[in-house]
């Protein structure tokens, strides 16, 4: 019999990790592995560490869009912020609740 393992991008050498962890994160961890929401603990970490390291990823991708406008169309000022919310809040479609006072 010949068994055929198939490796994705997520799959890597696992290294272990000594940490001190703050107790309510802990906690955090256990009940999640107890509710079965993680395999185990260390699987738990590894997809918190996963989605920080996504996180930042997105972060300076973010930081590169805002660099490349910037350098074409020159800074982003705090009256354009303030133009574009003003724009949303006129157009939002509201799903729940009620709209702000004054917005339509």
């Amino acid at each position: 019999m010949i068994v055929v393992v198939e490796y994705h991008d997520r799959m890597t050498t696992k290294e272990r990790l000594s940490a001190t962890v703050d107790a309510d994160l802990l906690a955090a961890g256990a009940a999640a592995v107890a509710a079965g929401r993680a395999e185990s603990l260390s699987a738990w970490v590894n997809d918190a560490l996963r989605r920080q390291a996504e996180h930042e990823q997105g972060l300076a991708a973010l930081d590169e869009a805002i660099s490349a406008y910037e350098a074409e169309y020159g800074e982003i000022t705090a009256e354009d912020i303030e133009r574009a919310n003003e724009h949303v809040r006129r157009h939002a479609i509201h799903v729940r609740g009620r709209a702000e006072p004054g917005v339509a």
